[in-house]
């Protein structure tokens, strides 16, 4: 049975230290009023009083450009022709503060990245050295809809450790090995009493989400049909492909590979790239099956709310955190997108143009 712990907020900073001993922290941080994730120095505590960040820690796993490994092709240097990488292993990482939502992002994207045919060696080993320390939503914000995807503020999906700021204190439930670990590390073990329920605290932080987003009809619907609906045309005019919604989604994981040589030596690089920008499809021979900005956004939406429910069967590809709702320039809404795919019939309905 999961453990539910009290730490005092008074010693948080020393204890805390403890911690940061031994693992490379990652956590919310607020610089010229924008709250992201980046890497502590020694004696910073994580930033508890935030909504949710500008960016996901998806970065700690999937880094936006990394060295996948360097070669040499100087016949005089002993490793000629071997490739190597460059990053060893990884050290052991405490994402602290990451909100449920994010971390339920992290088991749809090791979907992609742990298959049984392959396996990606490079997030998975970051993955498996990373502890999950989440901290509870009691106030979501007015674009959040995890409710609606398979989520909650106290989803405890691809935790370690659920955290819940009760003001004076924090309560920390361990949910798994590496969350006693942590806590453990941290000395942290005075039990919480038993007026404090985090399953009656999720409930009520639950009734906070005033948006409900359907999404039970889309397994049914033709795929073909959603293909080719005509609301397509209205969403690729007022898009302008910008890739903020990628960027800034926890679960979007498109990157590109490019080898970079200086004489006879060189490395291959993976970064971030967006299937909204019009380079991302282009094949060698010139020809570009999504040369239009109709067909790019389609490929976005029905990616994640059609393809991949269809090929995992682990429902849509979004957590709901409402991150690309708040920031996109023109003011696409998933939420309406997905409305509209929810509900849409074919019968009597113009289809779209595009290819």
């Amino acid at each position: 049975m999961a453990k539910t712990i009290k730490i005092d907020k008074q010693k948080w900073r020393d204890e805390f230290a403890r911690v940061a001993d031994k693992y490379r922290v990652i956590a919310p941080q607020i610089q010229d009023g924008v709250c992201d994730f980046r890497q502590l120095e020694k004696g910073e505590t994580p930033e508890l009083n935030f909504s949710n960040t500008r960016l996901s820690p998806k970065a700690v796993t999937f880094p936006q450009t990394e060295t996948l490994f360097e070669y040499t092709l100087d016949p005089a240097d002993p490793d000629c022709n071997i490739m190597k990488s460059p990053a060893g292993e990884p050290m052991p990482t405490a994402v602290v503060g990451i909100r449920p939502c994010d971390a339920r992002a992290m088991t749809l994207v090791k979907l992609n990245f742990d298959t049984p045919d392959y396996q990606d060696p490079y997030w998975l080993k970051r993955y498996e050295a990373t502890t999950f320390v989440g901290l509870a939503c009691d106030n979501p914000c007015p674009t959040c809809f995890c409710s609606s995807v398979g989520g909650g503020p106290y989803d405890e999906t691809g935790l370690d450790m659920l955290l819940a700021d009760r003001g004076d204190f924090l309560l920390a439930k361990s949910l798994t090995p590496k969350g006693d670990e942590f806590l453990k590390t941290g000395g942290w073990d005075a039990p919480a009493g038993a007026a404090d329920d985090l399953a009656a605290a999720g409930k009520a932080a639950a009734e906070k989400i005033t948006t409900a987003v359907p999404t039970d009809k889309l397994a049914e619907k033709s795929l073909l049909d959603l293909y080719n609906a005509p609301f397509w045309s209205s969403l690729g005019f007022s898009c302008i492909n910008c890739g903020t919604c990628t960027f800034l989604c926890p679960t979007c994981w498109c990157f590109d590979i490019q080898d970079e040589n200086h004489r006879k030596k060189g490395v291959r690089m993976r970064n971030w790239d967006s299937c909204m920008f019009p380079l991302f499809t282009v094949h060698t021979t010139g020809h570009n099956p999504r040369g239009e900005k109709i067909q790019r956004v389609r490929q976005r939406f029905m990616h994640k709310l059609k393809y991949f429910l269809d090929k995992y069967q682990a429902g849509v590809m979004c957590t709901g955190c409402g991150r690309c709702v708040r920031k996109c320039p023109v003011n696409i809404d998933i939420r309406a997108v997905c409305k509209m795919m929810n509900s849409y019939e074919a019968s009597n309905q113009p289809s779209c143009k595009a290819s």
